[in-house]
């Protein structure tokens, strides 16, 4: 019997800024409008030297949803010669690829016009679904109504853009409601074939907001739901666990194939209270009777069908070289 294979990638998490439309009930990501709420492009490329450094593979770009909308931010992007965060990511990941790591932007609700420039920069791309459910956290959140983010789900398929999405556990969503959004992913994958992996996050409450009294959800719960998304979806759709929210060595033995983006270098900034486990970490959480293998943001799968612009084939090609090299040195 062949060994089980469990992937992840290294990365750099680069927030572009902290500034949203949105207003989560459970998020600390979200700052308002302040001195120094766009990280500088020297920041930027300092993290991105380190991440080449470390052997990052990919540098995950993400900021607050359509961050103009709020009062005041406009002046803080033209301080660093950008009319949009959008632009200023697009020239960001544009150096990334100079530097030799291939960007993955969660850049929240993009239009398709924005989608297809962003493929250009981008070998993937994501945005959790969350849930299909309307819940009181997500009043005020013009970018978490369920039908936008199915849209862009959708966008993203057109496209040819493969793709990372996920439920988030826990927000007030009921197990129906938790089905019913494996089975929307599971009915846009299959028009569209392009969605790569489905991340099952759990909530962890956060204070000072108004849901830091809920309850975690526990190892069964999160392991009820990955049992089921690997009935639900496709064999060929990844069932991701972040292995610095739970203790992943007592899930993976459910459905788990992949870890997802793990950093030596920078921490996680949506849940900066949970370290990442270190790389030679990971290892003791797959255990003995599995393989832990390094990955690109972009699965192998979508390289050998060309969904990707052409001009990031020969980096592809050399990142892919590199992984390949180290996974067999294991």
């Amino acid at each position: 019997m062949s060994m089980d294979t469990i992937t992840y990638s290294r990365n750099v998490f680069l927030p572009l800024t902290h500034v949203c439309r949105n207003h989560c009930g459970y998020c600390i990501f979200r700052e308002p409008v302040h001195e120094g709420c766009v990280m500088e492009k020297s920041a930027v490329i300092d993290t991105l030297k380190l991440g080449v450094a470390s052997g990052c593979t990919e540098a995950l770009f993400t900021f607050g949803e359509r961050p103009e909308e709020e009062k005041g931010f406009a002046e803080h992007i033209r301080k660093i010669g950008y009319e949009t965060v959008l632009d200023y990511c697009y020239d960001m990941c544009k150096t990334a690829l100079e530097m030799g790591i291939l960007p993955h932007t969660n850049a929240g609700i993009l239009d398709c016009d924005e989608l297809k420039r962003f493929r250009e920069v981008n070998p993937s791309m994501g945005l959790m679904l969350e849930t299909t459910a309307d819940i009181p956290a997500h009043r005020n959140c013009a970018g978490k109504k369920p039908e936008v983010r199915i849209e862009m789900l959708e966008n993203a398929g057109k496209l040819r853009i493969p793709f990372t999405t996920g439920l988030l556990l826990g927000i007030g969503e009921t197990p129906a409601d938790r089905e019913e959004s494996l089975e929307v992913i599971r009915d846009v994958h299959r028009r569209y074939d392009h969605i790569q992996e489905v991340i099952i996050q759990n909530f962890c409450p956060k204070p000072s907001t108004p849901m830091e009294k809920w309850a975690v959800p526990g190892p069964d719960e999160v392991r009820d739901l990955i049992l089921l998304a690997r009935e639900i979806l496709p064999a060929d759709i990844s069932i991701q666990i972040p292995p610095n929210l739970i203790n992943a060595s007592e899930l993976i033995d459910c459905g788990v194939t992949d870890l997802g983006g793990v950093s030596p270098v920078t921490i996680d900034y949506v849940n900066p209270e949970h370290p990442w486990p270190e790389i030679e970490e990971l290892s003791a959480i797959v255990g003995k009777d599995r393989r832990l293998c390094e990955r690109l943001c972009i699965y192998r799968k979508y390289i050998d069908k060309g969904w990707y612009d052409p001009k990031l084939a020969g980096l592809i090609d050399k990142l892919s070289r590199d992984i390949s090299d180290r996974n067999a040195g294991l």
